[in-house]
Protein backbone atom coordinates (compact mmCIF):
# COMPACT_ATOMS: atom_id res chain seq x y z
CA UNK A 1 0.00 0.00 0.00
CA UNK A 2 1.49 3.40 -0.85
CA UNK A 3 2.20 5.65 1.75
CA UNK A 4 -0.87 7.96 2.54
CA UNK A 5 -0.12 11.97 2.66
CA UNK A 6 0.06 13.38 6.18
CA UNK A 7 -2.15 16.47 6.40
CA UNK A 8 -2.08 18.07 9.78
CA UNK A 9 -5.46 18.46 12.01
CA UNK A 10 -5.90 21.09 14.20
CA UNK A 11 -8.68 19.81 16.21
CA UNK A 12 -10.84 16.60 17.08
CA UNK A 13 -13.91 18.07 15.72
CA UNK A 14 -15.45 16.43 12.79
CA UNK A 15 -14.41 17.78 9.11
CA UNK A 16 -17.17 16.95 6.55
CA UNK A 17 -15.79 13.38 5.44
CA UNK A 18 -16.84 12.47 9.07
CA UNK A 19 -20.62 13.56 8.93
CA UNK A 20 -22.95 11.26 10.65
CA UNK A 21 -25.74 12.18 8.21
CA UNK A 22 -25.23 8.97 5.39
CA UNK A 23 -26.82 10.21 2.34
CA UNK A 24 -30.23 8.39 1.81
CA UNK A 25 -29.87 4.55 0.99
CA UNK A 26 -26.83 3.95 2.45
CA UNK A 27 -25.41 2.27 5.18
CA UNK A 28 -25.12 4.05 9.06
CA UNK A 29 -22.45 6.08 9.39
CA UNK A 30 -20.70 5.87 13.01
CA UNK A 31 -17.64 8.09 13.89
CA UNK A 32 -15.16 8.54 16.69
CA UNK A 33 -11.73 9.23 17.34
CA UNK A 34 -9.42 6.41 16.98
CA UNK A 35 -11.32 3.26 15.80
CA UNK A 36 -9.64 -0.61 17.51
CA UNK A 37 -10.48 -3.55 15.82
CA UNK A 38 -10.60 -6.95 17.76
CA UNK A 39 -11.32 -7.05 21.47
CA UNK A 40 -8.87 -9.34 22.70
CA UNK A 41 -6.02 -8.50 24.71
CA UNK A 42 -3.99 -6.09 22.23
CA UNK A 43 -7.19 -4.14 21.32
CA UNK A 44 -8.55 -4.15 25.38
CA UNK A 45 -5.46 -2.95 26.29
CA UNK A 46 -5.19 -0.19 24.33
CA UNK A 47 -8.97 0.87 24.42
CA UNK A 48 -8.69 0.90 28.01
CA UNK A 49 -5.55 2.88 27.81
CA UNK A 50 -7.02 6.05 25.68
CA UNK A 51 -10.11 5.83 27.08
CA UNK A 52 -8.78 6.56 30.29
CA UNK A 53 -7.24 9.72 28.53
CA UNK A 54 -10.72 10.90 27.38
CA UNK A 55 -10.38 10.22 23.91
CA UNK A 56 -13.41 8.83 22.04
CA UNK A 57 -12.49 5.19 20.93
CA UNK A 58 -14.86 2.54 19.75
CA UNK A 59 -13.66 -0.99 20.36
CA UNK A 60 -15.16 -3.84 17.59
CA UNK A 61 -15.20 -7.43 18.46
CA UNK A 62 -16.63 -9.62 15.66
CA UNK A 63 -17.61 -12.64 18.54
CA UNK A 64 -19.57 -12.45 21.60
CA UNK A 65 -17.49 -12.61 24.78
CA UNK A 66 -16.78 -15.29 26.61
CA UNK A 67 -15.83 -16.81 23.07
CA UNK A 68 -12.85 -19.73 22.65
CA UNK A 69 -9.54 -18.75 21.85
CA UNK A 70 -5.95 -20.78 22.70
CA UNK A 71 -3.19 -19.61 24.46
CA UNK A 72 -3.51 -20.18 28.07
CA UNK A 73 -0.28 -19.32 29.49
CA UNK A 74 1.06 -16.04 30.83
CA UNK A 75 4.14 -15.14 31.85
CA UNK A 76 5.60 -13.19 34.71
CA UNK A 77 6.13 -9.97 32.68
CA UNK A 78 2.34 -9.69 31.91
CA UNK A 79 1.55 -9.31 35.95
CA UNK A 80 2.18 -6.01 35.84
CA UNK A 81 0.82 -5.06 32.71
CA UNK A 82 -2.06 -6.26 34.61
CA UNK A 83 -1.28 -4.03 37.85
CA UNK A 84 -1.45 -1.27 35.31
CA UNK A 85 -4.73 -2.15 33.59
CA UNK A 86 -6.48 -2.60 37.33
CA UNK A 87 -7.17 -6.25 36.52
CA UNK A 88 -5.01 -8.25 38.83
CA UNK A 89 -6.77 -9.54 41.51
CA UNK A 90 -9.52 -10.70 38.86
CA UNK A 91 -6.82 -12.38 36.74
CA UNK A 92 -5.60 -14.08 39.98
CA UNK A 93 -9.41 -15.35 40.85
CA UNK A 94 -9.66 -17.34 37.61
CA UNK A 95 -6.03 -18.18 37.28
CA UNK A 96 -3.82 -21.71 38.14
CA UNK A 97 -0.81 -20.36 39.50
CA UNK A 98 2.59 -20.98 37.39
CA UNK A 99 5.84 -20.92 39.16
CA UNK A 100 8.00 -22.59 36.15
CA UNK A 101 8.30 -24.70 33.42
CA UNK A 102 8.76 -28.59 33.11
CA UNK A 103 11.00 -29.74 30.14
CA UNK A 104 10.57 -33.60 29.01
CA UNK A 105 12.90 -35.11 26.35
CA UNK A 106 12.79 -38.44 24.76
CA UNK A 107 16.71 -38.24 24.68
CA UNK A 108 17.05 -37.52 28.42
CA UNK A 109 16.29 -39.95 31.38
CA UNK A 110 15.61 -37.27 33.81
CA UNK A 111 13.36 -34.30 33.55
CA UNK A 112 13.97 -30.70 33.85
CA UNK A 113 12.31 -28.39 36.03
CA UNK A 114 13.01 -24.11 36.06
CA UNK A 115 11.50 -21.45 38.53
CA UNK A 116 10.80 -17.80 37.26
CA UNK A 117 11.71 -17.23 40.86
CA UNK A 118 15.64 -18.20 40.12
CA UNK A 119 15.75 -15.72 37.24
CA UNK A 120 17.85 -12.38 37.04
CA UNK A 121 15.28 -10.10 38.59
CA UNK A 122 13.66 -12.63 41.61
CA UNK A 123 10.52 -9.82 42.12
CA UNK A 124 8.33 -11.74 39.02
CA UNK A 125 7.95 -15.25 40.18
CA UNK A 126 4.88 -16.30 39.00
CA UNK A 127 1.77 -15.71 36.71
CA UNK A 128 -0.72 -17.73 35.75
CA UNK A 129 -2.68 -20.32 33.18
CA UNK A 130 -5.65 -19.29 32.48
CA UNK A 131 -8.80 -19.86 30.11
CA UNK A 132 -8.27 -17.19 27.16
CA UNK A 133 -12.03 -17.15 26.97
CA UNK A 134 -12.27 -15.53 30.45
CA UNK A 135 -9.00 -13.57 30.45
CA UNK A 136 -9.90 -12.14 27.32
CA UNK A 137 -13.55 -10.63 29.02
CA UNK A 138 -12.54 -9.59 32.00
CA UNK A 139 -9.41 -6.95 29.82
CA UNK A 140 -12.98 -5.89 27.66
CA UNK A 141 -15.24 -5.63 30.09
CA UNK A 142 -12.53 -3.53 31.61
CA UNK A 143 -12.36 -0.98 28.98
CA UNK A 144 -15.78 -0.57 28.50
CA UNK A 145 -15.53 0.38 32.41
CA UNK A 146 -12.31 2.76 31.45
CA UNK A 147 -15.21 4.79 28.68
CA UNK A 148 -14.25 2.97 25.88
CA UNK A 149 -17.38 2.05 23.30
CA UNK A 150 -16.87 -1.96 23.42
CA UNK A 151 -19.12 -3.55 20.64
CA UNK A 152 -19.62 -7.21 20.35
CA UNK A 153 -20.65 -8.71 17.05
CA UNK A 154 -19.19 -6.10 15.06
CA UNK A 155 -16.63 -7.38 12.20
CA UNK A 156 -14.86 -5.43 9.53
CA UNK A 157 -14.39 -6.06 5.99
CA UNK A 158 -12.41 -3.57 4.69
CA UNK A 159 -10.74 -0.33 5.51
CA UNK A 160 -9.84 2.31 3.34
CA UNK A 161 -7.59 5.36 4.13
CA UNK A 162 -7.27 8.81 3.22
CA UNK A 163 -5.51 12.32 4.15
CA UNK A 164 -7.89 12.32 7.16
CA UNK A 165 -8.58 9.05 8.52
CA UNK A 166 -10.19 5.72 7.45
CA UNK A 167 -13.14 3.97 7.00
CA UNK A 168 -14.54 1.12 8.12
CA UNK A 169 -16.68 -1.47 6.32
CA UNK A 170 -18.65 -3.29 9.25
CA UNK A 171 -21.48 -5.72 9.80
CA UNK A 172 -23.04 -5.06 13.00
CA UNK A 173 -24.85 -7.25 15.45
CA UNK A 174 -28.33 -7.58 13.25
CA UNK A 175 -26.19 -8.28 10.11
CA UNK A 176 -26.81 -4.99 8.71
CA UNK A 177 -24.15 -2.99 6.67
CA UNK A 178 -22.31 0.04 9.08
CA UNK A 179 -19.90 2.71 7.87
CA UNK A 180 -17.20 3.97 10.71
CA UNK A 181 -15.03 6.81 10.31
CA UNK A 182 -11.98 7.59 12.15
CA UNK A 183 -9.06 9.81 12.28
CA UNK A 184 -6.98 6.45 13.44
CA UNK A 185 -7.56 2.93 12.73
CA UNK A 186 -5.58 -0.01 14.90
CA UNK A 187 -5.71 -3.39 13.38
CA UNK A 188 -5.99 -5.61 16.66
CA UNK A 189 -7.63 -8.75 14.85
CA UNK A 190 -5.22 -11.49 15.80
CA UNK A 191 -4.93 -13.90 13.31
CA UNK A 192 -7.60 -12.33 11.41
CA UNK A 193 -4.83 -10.00 10.52
CA UNK A 194 -7.13 -7.84 8.60
CA UNK A 195 -4.99 -5.20 7.15
CA UNK A 196 -1.97 -7.31 6.50
CA UNK A 197 -4.53 -9.60 4.26
CA UNK A 198 -6.18 -6.40 2.87
CA UNK A 199 -2.55 -4.94 1.69
CA UNK A 200 -1.38 -8.78 1.06
CA UNK A 201 1.34 -8.06 3.13
CA UNK A 202 1.51 -11.16 5.40
CA UNK A 203 3.67 -13.75 4.42
CA UNK A 204 5.03 -17.09 6.22
CA UNK A 205 7.92 -16.86 8.15
CA UNK A 206 10.71 -17.33 6.15
CA UNK A 207 12.78 -19.45 9.16
CA UNK A 208 9.76 -21.48 10.53
CA UNK A 209 6.82 -23.37 10.02
CA UNK A 210 4.37 -24.91 12.02
CA UNK A 211 0.87 -25.98 13.10
CA UNK A 212 -1.02 -26.70 15.88
CA UNK A 213 -3.63 -29.61 17.26
CA UNK A 214 -5.05 -29.04 20.72
CA UNK A 215 -7.84 -30.18 22.92
CA UNK A 216 -8.63 -29.76 27.03
CA UNK A 217 -8.83 -33.10 28.92
CA UNK A 218 -10.52 -33.99 32.30
CA UNK A 219 -8.13 -36.06 34.72
CA UNK A 220 -4.96 -35.70 33.19
CA UNK A 221 -2.30 -36.32 35.51
CA UNK A 222 -0.69 -33.17 37.25
CA UNK A 223 2.67 -32.70 38.78
CA UNK A 224 2.08 -32.19 42.55
CA UNK A 225 2.63 -29.66 45.18
CA UNK A 226 3.78 -26.01 43.69
CA UNK A 227 4.72 -27.58 40.58
CA UNK A 228 0.77 -28.35 40.00
CA UNK A 229 -0.28 -25.18 37.70
CA UNK A 230 3.89 -25.40 35.54
CA UNK A 231 3.88 -25.84 31.97
CA UNK A 232 5.38 -28.88 30.37
CA UNK A 233 6.73 -28.81 27.71
CA UNK A 234 7.36 -32.10 25.74
CA UNK A 235 9.14 -33.07 22.95
CA UNK A 236 8.46 -35.57 20.08
CA UNK A 237 9.72 -36.43 16.74
CA UNK A 238 7.96 -34.09 14.96
CA UNK A 239 7.62 -31.65 17.34
CA UNK A 240 6.46 -30.82 20.23
CA UNK A 241 3.65 -30.97 23.25
CA UNK A 242 1.93 -27.93 25.35
CA UNK A 243 0.21 -29.33 28.58
CA UNK A 244 -1.30 -26.40 30.47
CA UNK A 245 -3.04 -27.10 33.77
CA UNK A 246 -6.47 -24.77 34.19
CA UNK A 247 -8.00 -24.16 37.70
CA UNK A 248 -11.02 -25.31 36.90
CA UNK A 249 -9.52 -28.93 36.76
CA UNK A 250 -9.36 -29.37 32.93
CA UNK A 251 -5.99 -29.38 31.46
CA UNK A 252 -5.15 -27.66 27.95
CA UNK A 253 -2.98 -30.16 25.46
CA UNK A 254 -1.69 -29.46 22.26
CA UNK A 255 1.02 -30.50 19.48
CA UNK A 256 3.05 -28.17 17.54
CA UNK A 257 4.28 -30.16 14.79
CA UNK A 258 5.77 -29.72 11.21
CA UNK A 259 3.60 -28.54 8.39
CA UNK A 260 4.53 -32.04 6.43
CA UNK A 261 3.32 -33.75 9.89
CA UNK A 262 0.01 -32.77 9.37
CA UNK A 263 -0.21 -34.14 6.07
CA UNK A 264 0.21 -37.38 7.36
CA UNK A 265 -3.52 -36.97 8.63
CA UNK A 266 -4.90 -38.58 5.34
CA UNK A 267 -8.47 -40.22 6.14
CA UNK A 268 -8.30 -39.98 9.56
CA UNK A 269 -10.38 -37.71 11.52
CA UNK A 270 -9.12 -34.86 13.35
CA UNK A 271 -9.54 -36.80 16.78
CA UNK A 272 -8.06 -40.09 15.90
CA UNK A 273 -5.50 -38.30 14.10
CA UNK A 274 -4.22 -36.33 17.84
CA UNK A 275 -5.07 -39.24 19.79
CA UNK A 276 -2.67 -41.22 17.35
CA UNK A 277 0.11 -38.18 18.24
CA UNK A 278 -0.28 -37.93 21.77
CA UNK A 279 0.96 -41.81 21.38
CA UNK A 280 4.00 -41.02 19.74
CA UNK A 281 5.01 -39.30 23.05
CA UNK A 282 5.00 -41.94 25.99
CA UNK A 283 5.65 -39.63 28.50
CA UNK A 284 2.71 -37.37 27.60
CA UNK A 285 0.52 -40.69 26.53
CA UNK A 286 0.91 -41.76 30.33
CA UNK A 287 -0.50 -38.69 32.68
CA UNK A 288 -3.21 -38.76 29.79
CA UNK A 289 -4.06 -42.29 30.54
CA UNK A 290 -6.76 -41.76 32.96
CA UNK A 291 -8.16 -38.75 30.95
CA UNK A 292 -10.65 -38.19 28.75
CA UNK A 293 -11.60 -35.17 25.87
CA UNK A 294 -13.97 -32.67 26.78
CA UNK A 295 -16.77 -32.13 24.78
CA UNK A 296 -15.54 -34.18 22.21
CA UNK A 297 -13.65 -31.49 20.47
CA UNK A 298 -10.30 -31.33 18.71
CA UNK A 299 -8.86 -27.97 17.53
CA UNK A 300 -6.32 -27.41 14.89
CA UNK A 301 -4.88 -24.43 12.80
CA UNK A 302 -2.21 -24.35 9.85
CA UNK A 303 0.03 -21.51 8.78
CA UNK A 304 1.05 -20.84 12.44
CA UNK A 305 4.03 -18.69 11.81
CA UNK A 306 3.52 -15.54 9.85
CA UNK A 307 4.84 -11.74 9.91
CA UNK A 308 3.17 -8.33 7.81
CA UNK A 309 6.06 -6.67 6.13
CA UNK A 310 4.93 -2.96 8.17
CA UNK A 311 3.41 -2.22 11.06
CA UNK A 312 2.17 0.56 11.08
CA UNK A 313 1.28 3.96 8.31
CA UNK A 314 0.30 7.12 7.94
CA UNK A 315 -2.92 6.26 9.75
CA UNK A 316 -2.52 2.94 11.40
CA UNK A 317 -0.78 0.23 13.49
CA UNK A 318 -1.20 -2.88 13.68
CA UNK A 319 -0.88 -4.96 17.00
CA UNK A 320 0.23 -8.45 18.18
CA UNK A 321 -0.89 -11.38 16.81
CA UNK A 322 -2.03 -8.79 13.65
CA UNK A 323 1.42 -8.20 12.60
CA UNK A 324 2.98 -11.37 13.44
CA UNK A 325 3.38 -14.82 15.11
CA UNK A 326 5.79 -17.12 15.36
CA UNK A 327 5.45 -20.30 17.75
CA UNK A 328 3.49 -20.52 21.17
CA UNK A 329 6.47 -22.58 23.10
CA UNK A 330 7.71 -19.23 25.14
CA UNK A 331 4.06 -18.31 25.94
CA UNK A 332 5.00 -14.58 24.92
CA UNK A 333 1.54 -14.14 22.69
CA UNK A 334 -0.09 -12.23 25.34
CA UNK A 335 2.57 -9.99 26.53
CA UNK A 336 4.01 -9.24 23.24
CA UNK A 337 0.53 -8.26 22.27
CA UNK A 338 -0.20 -5.98 25.64
CA UNK A 339 3.01 -4.53 25.50
CA UNK A 340 1.99 -3.71 21.88
CA UNK A 341 -0.24 -1.12 22.66
CA UNK A 342 1.29 0.46 25.67
CA UNK A 343 3.80 0.79 22.55
CA UNK A 344 0.88 2.35 20.24
CA UNK A 345 -0.37 4.79 23.05
CA UNK A 346 2.60 7.56 22.22
CA UNK A 347 2.29 7.07 18.42
CA UNK A 348 -1.47 7.74 18.82
CA UNK A 349 -0.62 10.92 20.67
CA UNK A 350 1.99 12.22 18.16
CA UNK A 351 -0.47 11.79 15.38
CA UNK A 352 -3.27 12.99 16.46
CA UNK A 353 -2.08 16.03 18.81
CA UNK A 354 1.58 16.68 17.21
CA UNK A 355 1.34 15.54 13.59
CA UNK A 356 5.08 17.04 13.26
CA UNK A 357 6.38 14.67 15.19
CA UNK A 358 4.33 11.39 14.02
CA UNK A 359 7.25 9.68 11.25
CA UNK A 360 9.27 9.67 14.10
CA UNK A 361 7.07 8.01 16.65
CA UNK A 362 6.30 5.44 13.62
CA UNK A 363 9.81 4.74 13.45
CA UNK A 364 9.88 3.96 17.23
CA UNK A 365 7.13 1.56 17.48
CA UNK A 366 8.42 0.00 14.67
CA UNK A 367 11.46 -0.76 16.74
CA UNK A 368 9.16 -1.55 19.63
CA UNK A 369 7.26 -3.56 17.43
CA UNK A 370 10.20 -5.83 15.71
CA UNK A 371 11.96 -6.06 19.32
CA UNK A 372 10.00 -8.98 21.11
CA UNK A 373 9.71 -11.21 18.36
CA UNK A 374 13.31 -10.83 17.32
CA UNK A 375 14.58 -11.35 21.12
CA UNK A 376 12.12 -14.78 21.61
CA UNK A 377 13.10 -15.99 17.78
CA UNK A 378 16.34 -16.75 18.06
CA UNK A 379 15.84 -19.16 20.70
CA UNK A 380 12.04 -20.58 19.19
CA UNK A 381 14.29 -21.31 16.15
CA UNK A 382 16.61 -23.27 17.88
CA UNK A 383 14.28 -24.97 20.43
CA UNK A 384 14.17 -28.32 18.53
CA UNK A 385 17.83 -28.23 18.27
CA UNK A 386 19.48 -31.54 20.34
CA UNK A 387 22.95 -28.52 21.77
CA UNK A 388 19.60 -26.01 22.60
CA UNK A 389 18.22 -28.81 24.21
CA UNK A 390 20.81 -29.97 26.63
CA UNK A 391 21.12 -26.43 27.42
CA UNK A 392 17.20 -26.51 28.50
CA UNK A 393 17.31 -30.32 30.34
CA UNK A 394 20.80 -29.70 32.42
CA UNK A 395 20.82 -25.81 32.32
CA UNK A 396 23.70 -24.55 34.24
CA UNK A 397 24.81 -20.81 35.04
CA UNK A 398 28.44 -19.99 34.37
CA UNK A 399 28.18 -16.17 34.00
CA UNK A 400 24.70 -15.99 34.75
CA UNK A 401 23.27 -17.62 31.86
CA UNK A 402 20.65 -19.41 33.51
CA UNK A 403 19.45 -16.73 35.30
CA UNK A 404 19.22 -14.96 31.88
CA UNK A 405 17.66 -17.42 29.95
CA UNK A 406 15.05 -17.82 32.72
CA UNK A 407 14.87 -13.84 32.90
CA UNK A 408 13.65 -14.15 28.69
CA UNK A 409 11.18 -17.23 29.42
CA UNK A 410 9.54 -15.18 32.11
CA UNK A 411 8.80 -12.36 29.38
CA UNK A 412 11.48 -10.33 31.44
CA UNK A 413 12.91 -8.23 27.89
CA UNK A 414 11.33 -5.17 28.44
CA UNK A 415 12.61 -3.50 31.61
CA UNK A 416 16.10 -2.54 32.73
CA UNK A 417 17.09 -6.33 34.10
CA UNK A 418 20.94 -6.89 32.41
CA UNK A 419 19.61 -9.56 30.82
CA UNK A 420 21.86 -9.04 27.39
CA UNK A 421 24.90 -9.44 28.20
CA UNK A 422 25.10 -13.03 29.15
CA UNK A 423 22.40 -13.69 26.86
CA UNK A 424 25.28 -13.00 24.17
CA UNK A 425 27.61 -15.38 26.64
CA UNK A 426 24.93 -18.14 26.10
CA UNK A 427 24.31 -17.63 22.46
CA UNK A 428 28.24 -17.94 21.97
CA UNK A 429 28.29 -21.07 23.98
CA UNK A 430 25.56 -22.67 21.87
CA UNK A 431 27.66 -21.85 19.37
CA UNK A 432 30.71 -23.30 20.51
CA UNK A 433 28.92 -26.13 22.01
CA UNK A 434 27.30 -27.05 18.20
CA UNK A 435 30.97 -26.47 16.73
CA UNK A 436 31.98 -29.00 19.16
CA UNK A 437 29.32 -31.56 17.57
CA UNK A 438 29.55 -30.86 14.34
CA UNK A 439 28.42 -34.08 13.04
CA UNK A 440 25.19 -33.87 15.35
CA UNK A 441 24.37 -30.06 14.53
CA UNK A 442 24.79 -30.76 10.60
CA UNK A 443 22.21 -33.29 10.56
CA UNK A 444 20.09 -31.30 13.08
CA UNK A 445 20.22 -28.25 10.10
CA UNK A 446 19.73 -30.78 7.50
CA UNK A 447 16.75 -32.27 8.87
CA UNK A 448 15.24 -28.78 10.17
CA UNK A 449 15.14 -27.80 6.40
CA UNK A 450 13.26 -30.71 5.66
CA UNK A 451 10.81 -29.69 8.49
CA UNK A 452 10.14 -26.44 7.34
CA UNK A 453 9.76 -26.78 3.91
CA UNK A 454 7.08 -25.57 2.15
CA UNK A 455 5.04 -28.43 1.63
CA UNK A 456 2.38 -27.37 -0.63
CA UNK A 457 4.74 -25.96 -2.97
CA UNK A 458 6.91 -29.55 -2.91
CA UNK A 459 3.13 -31.30 -3.57
CA UNK A 460 3.66 -33.41 0.01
Amino acid sequence: MPPLPVTPIGDRRPTPAMSNHPAPGTAPTHQCEVLIVGGGPAGATLATLLARQGRDVAMLEKEHHPRFHIGESLLPANVSLFDELGVRAEVEAIGMPKWGVEFVSPQHTERSYVEFGDALDKSMPYAWQVRRSELDEILFRNAAKAGARALEGHQVKRVDFDAEGATAQVTGEDGGAQTWRCRYLIDASGRDTLLASQFRTKTRHPKHASAAVFGHFRNARRLEGKKEGNITILWFEHGWFWFIPLADGSTSIGAVCWPYFLKTRQQRSLKQFFFDTIAMCPALAERLAEAELVDDQVHATGNYSYTANACTGERWALLGDAYAFIDPVFSSGVLLAMQSAFAAVPLIEATLDRPREAAAARRTFEQKMAFGPREFSWFIFRVTNPTMREFFMAPANPFRVKEALLSLLAGDIYGSTPLWRPLRILKGLYYLVSLQNLGRTWRAWRQRQVNIRDVEASGA
